[in-house]
């Protein structure tokens, strides 16, 4: 930082822009001598790194020679550079040759270049914050001081991804750890499940429960459920969570979750009163009607304040794009905690604008990569809710395929785990005979008795286990899913 004379008599500091010139030759320099220095320095420093626009143009050609099997020297570096390219008063090959003379160590190259690295992050931290007080100053009814935000918090998050050196290969004693610490939190969980239980025990038995950094769709026609069993899904979770405090003061999760539920579709009142319902087993048309009696209001208002002290946190911001998704995730995280994510439904979500103008399977492909990817970093499961094709309607077993899935690649690639829901009775009750006394009335109605009530999750697709149906029941007056209690037959069945 350099101190000058404004004239007046006041002396003003005068910062200059992070980077060390000397650090860099110095570096360049032990590459030109001994290419090793490449190896101890190639998976975090970039060309973009350097401050000086030559060094970046040395360090640049230099990689990619050596990249290429061939020997990087003073002498053979020249030949890929301009002729008459200077660095300064001094042409390039004389410039080389003093980059040789101020070489440093192979050993010390990895903190020369750490620094490098560090130094041009800050350089780029300066420009964010002067984007943002620029930004400020400017009122545009394109954008909301809140977008504003929303943009400077994921350019410091792609910033903080891209300037982290520390990733790689880890020992298997390692990954052997980390395989030890999640069945001892599987065996220390009142469920015994190495994932977060959905509360539906048969499901939970299938998938061993939500597991960390998984993707899971859940998809199905309108009508089938989808939203009610994610709902039923994030209360179970959140009215199971228990934390216990570690010896550096931070809550750790033991039992249940913390839950973050993107309601795109439905505002928080209407999912609010959807669980009341689910519940209460009070029917969510009579709580929007007002039909009820003064039983049931007590009864809906000690549910309430029960359901406030649990860790369920709802977005009901409509139409927003992946990236304020993901922005708004990490905050909750960071502020309040979060084990799982939940996302109603994936086909509101926008990708960026220059994906939405390749066509809609290319923004459906952005959208879950990123959010696989979001799943990963957070090291939480997302369950994103997905609409199905109308293709299904066309076929006379309508039970859904992977086929089924509406821009199904990218979803079907992406996903960890996909559940359909499927429910005979949906269709069933559509097919009533007009007859009343007819022998296809009393069929009609005896295959009426067998499904009522009767739903199939439909596990189509699961990384770490099998696949097959798993049959629980469903309420529709209250939109309740809940273990199906049968004795001739189990509650699911196997696939592959």
């Amino acid at each position: 930082m350099d101190r000058v004379d404004d004239h007046t008599g006041d002396v003003q500091l005068i910062r200059s822009t992070p980077s060390n010139l000397e650090v860099e030759r110095q570096l360049l320099g032990s590459l030109l001598l001994n290419n090793e220095t490449y190896y101890r320095v190639e998976d975090f420093l970039k060309s973009e790194h350097f401050y000086l626009g030559a060094h970046q143009n040395i360090f640049d050609q230099a990689s990619q020679l050596i990249k290429s099997g061939k020997t990087v020297s003073p002498i053979i570096l020249k030949s890929f550079l301009p002729s008459d390219l200077h660095v300064g008063d001094m042409p390039i090959f004389q410039y080389l040759m003093l980059l040789t003379a101020e070489a440093t160590t192979v050993i010390n190259a990895e903190d020369y270049g750490r620094l490098i690295h560090d130094l041009a992050i800050r350089r780029s931290l300066i420009v964010i914050g002067e984007d943002m007080v620029n930004s400020a100053y400017e009122v545009s009814p394109e954008e909301s001081a809140t977008d504003q935000i929303e943009n400077t918090e994921q350019r410091l998050f792609e910033l903080a991804e891209t300037g982290r050196y520390d990733s790689g290969f880890v020992t298997f004693s390692q990954a052997l750890k980390g395989s030890v610490e999640m069945a001892a939190s599987a065996y220390q969980r009142v469920s015994k499940l190495s994932g977060i239980a959905t509360g539906l025990t048969s499901l939970d038995r299938m998938m061993g429960g939500m597991q960390p950094a998984d993707l899971i769709v859940i998809a199905g026609r309108p009508a089938m459920g989808k939203t009610s069993l994610a709902t039923n899904i994030a209360f179970n979770a959140a009215s199971a969570y228990a934390a216990q405090e570690q010896s550096d003061g931070v809550m750790k999760t033991i039992d249940g979750a913390i839950v973050g539920f993107f309601s795109l579709e439905m505002s928080y009142e209407q999912l609010a009163t959807r669980i009341i319902s689910e519940q209460t087993e009070i029917p969510s048309n009579k709580i929007r009607r007002g039909n009820i009696t003064e039983i049931e209001f007590e009864k809906i208002v000690a549910f309430s304040q029960d359901l406030s002290k649990i860790p369920l946190y709802v977005d009901q911001t409509g139409g927003i794009s992946i990236s304020q998704l993901a922005t708004r995730a990490r905050r909750l995280k960071r502020q309040r905690g979060l084990d799982i994510l939940i996302v109603d439904y994936l086909q509101l979500l926008f990708g960026s604008s220059r994906n939405r103008q390749m066509g809609r399977v290319q923004e459906i492909t952005e959208i879950t990569t990123r959010l696989k990817a979001l799943a990963k970093e957070l090291n939480t499961p997302i369950i994103a809710l997905s609409q199905l094709s109308r293709q299904v309607e066309g076929r006379e077993d309508k039970r859904p395929q992977l086929a089924d899935l509406r821009e199904s690649g990218s979803i079907e690639q992406d996903a960890d785990v996909v559940i359909f829901v499927y429910r005979d009775e949906y269709y069933l009750k559509n097919q009533e005979p007009s007859d009343r006394e007819s022998e296809d009335w009393f069929k009609w109605e005896s295959e009426m008795s067998r499904v009522k009530g009767l739903a199939e999750l439909i596990v189509g697709k699961q990384r770490h286990g099998p696949t097959g149906v798993v049959e629980v029941h469903f309420s529709g007056e209250h939109t309740r899913f809940s273990d199906l209690v049968r004795t001739d037959r189990p509650s699911f069945t196997l696939g592959n």
